[in-house]
C-alpha cells in the first residue's frame, strides 16, 4: 500500500504544479529560517566539555568588606590571596588559576613584527582539566609553577604565523622584557564558549558574544606571569584603589579565576564544606565580612548563570519559529483547499470501498512528500543562511556550521511540520460524504 499511496501522491502533486511549488516554498522557507537560527543556538548553548562538565566547578567566596555594597552573591572572580589559598590547599582532584592580560610578543630570528596578543596566565592543571590538545610538546609541570620557570605554550595559529606551522618546541619568544622557551604547541582548539574565562555575563546587558572569541595565543605559568607582565593585569572589580595600577598582588581587587575538578558528588560536597570553613576562618581573622556568601556551581550551571547565549540570538530564534508557524498555517490553508477540491475523487474511492483511514493515509502521504521536498529546499536555504552568518562581524561567526545532528533535524522538522499541517485537511477530506459527492457529479 505504501507504494500505491506514494504513486498517487506524486501524480497529485504533478497535477497542480503551482500549488505544489507554493506549499514546498512555504515549508522550505520556514524550515530554512528556523534551522539557521536553531543551528546557531545549538552551537552557542551546547556543552563545551561533554561528559566532563559536571566534574568542573567554579568556587566563589566573598572578600568584599564593603557594608553598603549592592550585590548579594559573590563576584565572579577572586582576590589574589583567596585564589592562592584555595589553589595551594589542593583539596580537589585538580585545580587551576586563570588570568588574562595583554602582552607584547616578539619571536626571535623571525621577520614577523612585534604583536600585541592576549596572554593566559595559568597553572599546570589547566591543560588536562580542560582537555586541551597538543600538536607538539606538552604543558609545564608543577615544579615549573613553583620555580616560576620561563616557559610557554603557544596556540596553533600563532605557531603558523611565527614559524610556518613547524615544530617550534625549544624556540624562544620575547614576552615584554623577558625571554621564554616554547615547550608546547596546541592543536587548533576552539571551545565554545570560552568557558574558562566566562565572567560578568549577567552584568553585560545582553552583550555576551565575546564569550565566543578565540582562545589566547600564549600560555605561561601564573607565577611567572606575575613578574613578566606585572602592571598589565586588569581587575574585574575593586573595593578600594590598588596602590599601583595593574599591580594586583594583595590589592583590594577581585581579578583571579579559580577552577577545580571534583570527580564525584562526595568530593563536591566535601569541597563545599571546605569552602565554607575557609570563609568562616577568614571571617575570624577579620578579612571577610560575608563568610556565608560562598558558591560552587558546576560548569553548565555557571554558563547558565551568566547567560552566555547572546540575547539577539534568543530573539532571532523566537522570530524564526514564529515565521515557521505562519508558514505552517499558510500550508494548512493550501492543503485544505487542495484536498476539498478533490471531493469527487474521494466520493468515487469511498463508493468503491475505500475506508476513511485509507483516504486519510493517502492524503497524509501527499503531505509527507511535500515535507521531504520542503526539507531539501530548507536544507539549501539553511546552508545559505549559515553562509551569511559566517560573514557577520561576530566573534562566533567562523564556528557556524551544519553538523550531522542539525542536518537530520532539518528533515525531521520539515516532515513533522508538513504532517502537522496536513493532518487537519486530510481528516476533513476523509470525512467527505461519498453519496453527496456522487450526486453532484
Amino acid at each position: 500500500m505504501f507504494g500505491y499511496y506514494l504513486d498517487m501522491a506524486i501524480r497529485s502533486l504533478k497535477h497542480n504544479k503551482v500549488l505544489t511549488v507554493l506549499m514546498v516554498l512555504a515549508i522550505g522557507v520556514g524550515i530554512g529560517a528556523s534551522m539557521t537560527t536553531l543551528t546557531v543556538m545549538h552551537l552557542l548553548s551546547g556543552d563545551p566539555l561533554p561528559g566532563k562538565s559536571a566534574t568542573l566547578f567554579r568556587p566563589l567566596v566573598d572578600p568584599d568588606p564593603t557594608p553598603e555594597r549592592t550585590h548579594e552573591t559573590p563576584m565572579d572572580v577572586m582576590d589574589y590571596r583567596s585564589a592562592m589559598d584555595l589553589w595551594s590547599a589542593h583539596r580537589a582532584d585538580r585545580q587551576t588559576l586563570v588570568v588574562q592580560s595583554p602582552v607584547k610578543v616578539v619571536a626571535a630570528a623571525t621577520n614577523v613584527p612585534p604583536l600585541m596578543l592576549m596572554l593566559l596566565s595559568t597553572t599546570t592543571d589547566f591543560f588536562p582539566m580542560f582537555d586541551v590538545p597538543f600538536q607538539y610538546g606538552s604543558g609545564w609541570t608543577a615544579d615549573d609553577d613553583e620555580r616560576r620557570s620561563r616557559v610557554a605554550v603557544i596556540s596553533a595559529s600563532l605557531n603558523d604565523k611565527l614559524f610556518g606551522g613547524a615544530n617550534s618546541v625549544g624556540r624562544t619568544l620575547h614576552l615584554r622584557n623577558t625571554d621564554v622557551r616554547i615547550i608546547g604547541v596546541l592543536k587548533p582548539w576552539r571551545p565554545s564558549p570560552l568557558f574558562y574565562m566566562v565572567a560578568g555575563g549577567r552584568f553585560a546587558h545582553g552583550d555576551t558574544a565575546d564569550f565566543y572569541g578565540k582562545p589566547e595565543d600564549v600560555f605561561v605559568p601564573f607565577s611567572s606571569s606575575l613578574e613578566i607582565n606585572d602592571g598589565n593585569f586588569q581587575q574585574f572589580t575593586c573595593w578600594a584603589l590598588p596602590k599601583i595600577p595593574g599591580h594586583l598582588i594583595d590589592a583590594p581587587c577581585e581579578w583571579v579565576t579559580v577552577w577545580v575538578q571534583l570527580g564525584d558528588a562526595g568530593k563536591a560536597a566535601a569541597y563545599r564544606r571546605f569552602l565554607a570553613d575557609y570563609a568562616a576562618q577568614q571571617k575570624s581573622l577579620g578579612r571577610f565580612t560575608h563568610a556565608e556568601n560562598t558558591r560552587l556551581p558546576n560548569l553548565m550551571e555557571w554558563l547558565d548563570y551568566n547567560g552566555v547565549v547572546p540575547s539577539d540570538v534568543h530573539l532571532q530564534t523566537w522570530l524564526a519559529f514564529a515565521f515557521l508557524a505562519i508558514c505552517l498555517f499558510n500550508t494548512i490553508g493550501l492543503l485544505l483547499a487542495k484536498f476539498l477540491r478533490r471531493g469527487g475523487e474521494i466520493g468515487v474511492r469511498r463508493a468503491l470501498g475505500a475506508t476513511r483511514g485509507a483516504i486519510f493515509a493517502q492524503f497524509l502521504m501527499e503531505t509527507a512528500l511535500v515535507g521531504v521536498l520542503g526539507g531539501v529546499l530548507g536544507w539549501l536555504l539553511t546552508l545559505a543562511g549559515l553562509s551569511l552568518v559566517r560573514r557577520q562581524p561576530t566573534p562566533y561567526a567562523d564556528m557556524v556550521h551544519l553538523d550531522v545532528l542539525m542536518f537530520a533535524t532539518t528533515f525531521a522538522l520539515s516532515i513533522a511540520v508538513s504532517l502537522l499541517a496536513g493532518a487537519l485537511p486530510a481528516f476533513r477530506a476523509s470525512r467527505v460524504a461519498p453519496a453527496l459527492q456522487l450526486k453532484t457529479q
